[in-house]
């Protein structure tokens, strides 16, 4: 947690530490857990990028712990409230057994509410080492590497062997199908620059590599949440998470700053396409083989050109789009070309997809952007846990070294 005046105040920065979450990030998962429902049914998560731990720290809490949160906190009191009021107005209920007892059993909004639940295996990846966590396993390794999903694998289930799927070929069922998971989530970013192209770009390249792991890993119908910088063209980015899953939406925490491009894009029921084979060593499936692919592609598609327009022993290709084969002459000899229009503005299957964007959290929550005056009796609280190996660590204790403490070096001479 950063201690810079905008971050002193923010409320979700000092709310986080009242409640004992490591970072404000926390506050993002749960708002979007209230609009999708991120938890249900759900018992192996893979956190990705996550250090310092928030997102395992609210995935600990819900899943392994039974606590709650938000919306289904609010519903649990709604509950407790609801039955102390059948006990004022009902007190001798439990002595008298000639009458007929009233119902306490909760709506099924409140059924919902997240309790302790049995097999639950999370993994926490990340470059930077993670402080413990009750319940979650921990590992120090890089998600772009081919044998990170072996280790990933392996800590989920410790009889998984890598070596039963070496040699396979992908229209074999590999052994890592039956150890699955059912949410992957990714709240990495890099460094920013304050150069928005070049930021957009490298946060892009994140994404695929998170997004490459998931692919490996989830189950037909898993769930997949990444952080996204929002930029020029970005739908582009949306069209191509839509090959692999069902619903995608891009959603906005009201703890995410207004003010900041960031944010989350969700992918709902995993469903990859026929024949697809997921590995680290070809991204996406495609890897290098893209050019290739893309030649093979333009060869055996239909000619276009009109008869007679080809010259010198020359071979049509279908390097853009101006129209579709015609399918043959009709009874009166004539050929119907279907001329595909792209200058039309309304979105088309196969031109355009545009997410929908959903803004999440309640509207009587803090707004992030905003400052709220604090009650005279406030006393500030430490993070509540430091990091624990900071990129700048090395910089300040060469600074110390040289007698100098943070903003303060030595005069020369």
């Amino acid at each position: 947690m950063g201690k810079s005046s905008k971050d002193k105040r923010d409320a979700y920065y000092r709310l986080a530490k009242e409640q004992g979450w490591r970072a404000r990030s926390a506050f993002k998962l749960l708002q979007l857990d209230e609009e999708f429902n991120l938890f249900e049914d759900v018992t192996r998560v893979v956190d990705l990028c996550a250090a310092p731990g928030s997102w395992s720290q609210v995935l600990s809490r819900v899943l392994i712990k039974g606590e709650s949160f938000g919306c289904c906190a609010w519903q649990d009191r709604e509950a407790k409230l609801r039955q102390q009021m059948l006990r004022v107005f009902d007190p001798d209920r439990e002595s008298n057994s000639q009458m007929e007892p009233i119902s306490e059993e909760p709506k099924p909004a409140e059924k919902a509410a997240p309790k302790p639940r049995r097999g639950v295996k999370i993994v926490s990846i990340d470059l930077q080492p993670i402080s413990p966590l009750p319940g979650i396993i921990t590992l120090r390794a890089d998600i772009t590497h081919p044998a990170t999903v072996p280790l990933l694998l392996n800590a989920l289930d410790p009889d998984y062997s890598a070596a039963a799927d070496i040699g396979k070929s992908p229209n074999q069922q590999p052994q890592s199908s039956t150890h699955r998971v059912d949410l992957v989530l990714s709240d990495g970013a890099p460094d920013v620059t304050g150069l928005h192209d070049l930021d957009i770009y490298v946060q892009s390249q994140l994404l695929f590599a998170a997004l490459n792991l998931a692919l490996c890993v989830l189950k037909p119908g898993g769930k997949f949440v990444a952080k996204i910088f929002r930029g020029r063209n970005v739908d582009l980015l949306y069209a191509q998470l839509k090959v692999f899953f069902n619903r995608v939406h891009v959603a906005k925490p009201r703890s995410s700053r207004a003010s900041s491009v960031e944010a989350f894009i969700v992918c709902l029921d995993f469903k990859p396409p026929a024949g697809f084979h997921a590995s680290l060593e070809e991204p996406l499936g495609v890897g290098a083989r893209l050019p290739e692919m893309l030649a093979e592609r333009r060869a055996t598609l239909p000619i276009t050109a009109a008869p007679g327009a080809l010259q010198n022993g020359e071979t049509g290709a279908w390097d853009a789009v101006p129209e579709r084969a015609p399918a043959g002459p009709d009874e009166d000899g004539i050929w119907d070309v279907e001329v595909e229009d792209l200058t039309v503005e309304e979105p088309r299957d196969g031109v355009r997809w545009i997410a929908p964007f959903v803004a999440c959290g309640d509207l009587s929550s803090y707004d992030s952007d905003a400052s709220y005056r604090l009650p005279d009796n406030y006393v500030s609280l430490d993070p509540v846990q430091p990091p624990t190996a900071p990129p700048y660590k090395r910089a300040i204790e060469l600074r110390r070294a040289n007698g100098g403490a943070y903003s303060h070096t030595p005069k020369s001479g």
